[in-house]
């Protein structure tokens, strides 16, 4: 018996050891919260929620579904703070701009118009009366007198037909004078005021092209200006630098700008253009002045001398 009580108590003492090893052992668990190591079994006091967990916003519906990706839920987002976008075509950039600098636009645009419109014409009148005086000296290149002349034109009408009717107009009113130098002044004046009178003629128009040259960039010029100021106020009023809301009104003022240099540069090109092709033409009308000048000397001569011989006789 005294051997059964001994083992019982070894039995005992050996239990009690294992179990003091097994729990020095054991890992330390770590609160999340505390970050302090606590040993196994202990139980920590819970913890109240503090203010940020109770008002911590719910996550959306959308991300809460596990078949949900949040980058699936990036397009929501970037379209709740980017601003729409505006189409920057020219014509919605029309549509869209201050009133004072669609009246900009809209009288560029008929400017510009005017200018092609003065082109086409011009063209057409420079080339068609060239071709007539052209063919009017042709025909009385051999004309010996003002009255073969007149009817080698026939029934032409040109800046040709009008100095042989000075001239002869002039040499009918002289008749009976002596003096041939003053005859051929007069008839030089009348040629004079003839040439003014085509010079004059074969300008008009481009009076307008010079004037849009001239004028269009600053017209231009000032609907940007007047873009751009409201451009500013409206960025004022909107508190924002941000570029997709200031470009629109900038690049609609400066489609003013381009309007105008569109209307002006074909506008000085064209102008430069028929002043080379009139001073042609007014030289050309130069030369039919000096021909008729000298059929009408010829007549003088003539009739001079057939005068004189019959005073001989």
């Amino acid at each position: 018996m005294f051997r059964t009580a001994l083992l019982t108590v070894a039995a005992a003492a050996i239990l009690s050891m294992a179990s003091g090893a097994s729990a020095q052992q054991r890992p330390a668990v770590t609160d999340p919260n505390t970050a302090v190591s606590r040993p196994a079994g202990q139980v920590l006091p819970a913890t109240p929620p503090g203010p940020a967990s109770a008002q911590a916003p719910d996550a959306p519906q959308r991300l809460r579904d596990p078949g949900v990706s949040a980058a699936d839920n990036a397009p929501t987002a970037l379209n709740s703070v980017t601003p729409g976008l505006r189409e920057l075509s020219p014509w919605s950039m029309f549509l869209s701009a201050d009133i004072v600098v669609k009246a900009v636009m809209i009288g560029l645009a008929f400017a510009s118009l005017v200018t092609w419109t003065v082109f086409i014409a011009k063209t057409l009148e420079l080339a068609l009366v060239k071709r007539k005086l052209r063919a009017a000296l042709n025909a009385i290149a051999e004309a010996t007198s003002l009255a073969e002349a007149q009817r080698a034109l026939s029934s032409r009408r040109s800046i040709l037909s009008l100095l042989l009717s000075a001239a002869m107009r002039e040499a009918r009113l002289s008749a009976g004078i002596s003096s041939d130098s003053s005859i051929k002044e007069r008839a030089a004046s009348s040629f004079a005021e003839i040439l003014r009178a085509e010079s004059r003629r074969i300008r008009l128009g481009m009076g307008v092209l010079a004037t849009i040259g001239a004028t269009s960039p600053f017209i231009g010029l000032f609907g940007t200006v007047w873009g751009i100021m409201n451009s500013f106020i409206g960025i004022s009023k909107s508190q924002t630098t941000n570029l997709a809301v200031v470009a629109p009104g900038i690049a609609e003022a400066l489609l003013a700008t381009a309007i105008g240099l569109v209307a002006a540069i074909p506008a000085v090109i064209i102008y430069n253009h028929f002043s080379r092709v009139t001073k042609g033409y007014l030289e050309l009308v130069s030369r039919a002045s000096g021909a008729v000048a000298r059929l009408l000397s010829r007549e003088l001569d003539r009739s001079h001398g057939s005068a004189l011989t019959r005073a001989a006789e």
